[in-house]
């Protein structure tokens, strides 16, 4: 009787675990994030935010949750070619970014590489359209899922995550290019 009642337990657990494994193969391997706003302030200025990763401090979402991150930036001063790297706490995690592509207040695609808590590859893109003396900008994030990415994805939701994030930089980078705008 004992071994009948264990048995079944045994066969309720590979079932749950081979619906889990199947549920989360359907999770979709690819994800994009994408928020906008409206800046008022010329797009040369915006772009600049973006365009030198040594005016990411003002405005970036996660420059302020670890006060003792480290950054080192090598490459190129700006554009092209610039690298912009981290280390921090367990919430800001350590990565690199490197501009890949910058086309004058236009543009910019960027690396994005996670290091730590976990290792990943993004494109992030800012595109930048100018609106008389506005400047519509465009922040995207784009990766891949990988078995445990997906199994994630079931749990939290990385759109509201990031994009919330995305939400915070892009507020704050509008207060600093209009307060830049109005000097």
């Amino acid at each position: 009787m004992i071994k009948k009642i264990l048995l079944g337990g045994l066969i309720i657990v590979v079932v749950i675990v081979v619906v889990f494994v199947c549920v989360v193969a359907l999770q979709p391997s690819h994800y994009h994030i994408e928020r906008s706003a409206t800046i008022n302030a010329p797009a040369y200025l915006v772009f600049a935010q973006v365009n030198d990763f040594h005016k990411w401090e003002a405005w970036s979402p996660w420059a302020k949750i670890d006060a003792a991150i480290k950054y080192s930036y090598e490459g190129a001063p700006t554009g092209t070619g610039a690298v912009y790297s981290w280390t921090g706490n367990s919430q800001v995690g350590e990565g690199r970014m490197t501009i890949i592509e910058s086309h004058l207040s236009d543009l910019i695609k960027i690396k994005l590489e996670f290091i730590k808590p976990w290792s990943a590859v993004n494109a992030t893109n800012f595109m930048f359209k100018s609106q008389g003396n506005q400047t519509a900008v465009t922040w995207t994030m784009d990766g891949n899922n990988n078995f445990m990415g997906k199994a994630f994805g079931l749990f939290m939701n990385i759109d509201k995550m990031v994009g919330g994030d995305f939400e915070k930089g892009l507020a704050q980078m509008k207060s600093v290019a209009e307060t830049m705008a109005k000097q």
